[in-house]
């Protein structure tokens, strides 16, 4: 299906998994410092922090501390620095990710990034990916009560974009987050990066890489 065809108006990104692959290093800095402050960090205990706001990954390891006293905010803030770290110093960004939005922006497209990750972590990702000109609006789940799956992060970005729910695209790599951009009304793009087990029962379209672009190169599933 040509999605050009659509009226829509904007592309609203994901941030983690999408823009970069910050996974690995959101473990390897949970792991570095709640191990420091006596939590026993596994990886089946990890797997369950992947969909949360720092806020909650931060009351899930240390509800589980036992070691010297930190305050939640020196914890979120120690975990929060590393990842930002991390990110200046690895190479971690998602291939073609920088041609793909020069693209979408040279044909029109508004761009607006929605993330569940700090809102200060935003700025060091579109720098490393000399992406900060191409995005139109930003924002962060800090700022909403609640993170994705709950749709307010994505109708945050899409108002400040002014564009319609409805004529944005939002792209997601996991089902947590396109189910918040499709509570939101949105056209919901799911972004495997290669990934065979991405969950795609709610996705209206399909990505599978960002290299080698032409137009849009996606497949219709829903």
């Amino acid at each position: 299906m040509d999605v050009t065809n659509l009226k829509q108006e904007a592309v609203i990104f994901d941030m983690d998994g999408v823009l970069v692959d910050s996974e690995p290093l959101w473990q390897k800095a949970e792991f570095e410092i709640f191990s420091s402050l006596g939590v026993q960090v596994t990886e089946e205990l990890t797997s369950k922090t992947k969909t949360m706001t720092t806020k909650e990954v931060t009351e899930f390891w240390q509800s589980r501390s036992t070691g010297e006293d930190i305050s939640f905010h020196q914890a979120e803030e120690l975990v929060i620095s590393r990842v930002i770290e991390l990110i200046e110093n690895e190479n971690c960004q998602i291939d073609g990710i920088e041609s793909f939005v020069k693209i979408i922006k040279a044909q029109g497209y508004k761009i607006g990034l929605a993330t569940n990750s700090p809102s200060r972590i935003i700025p060091v990702v579109l720098k490393k990916l000399k992406l900060t000109q191409y995005f139109d609006a930003i924002s962060s789940s800090d700022s909403e009560l609640n993170g994705k799956p709950d749709p307010s992060v994505y109708l945050t970005t899409s108002g400040k974009l002014q564009v319609e729910p409805e004529h944005c695209f939002a792209i997601e790599d996991s089902y947590s987050g396109m189910l918040a951009a499709k509570r939101a009304g949105m056209r919901v793009i799911a972004f495997t990066n290669g990934n065979k087990d991405t969950d795609l029962s709610i996705a209206n379209y399909v990505i599978n890489n960002f290299e080698n672009v032409d137009q849009w190169p996606v497949v219709d599933v829903n």
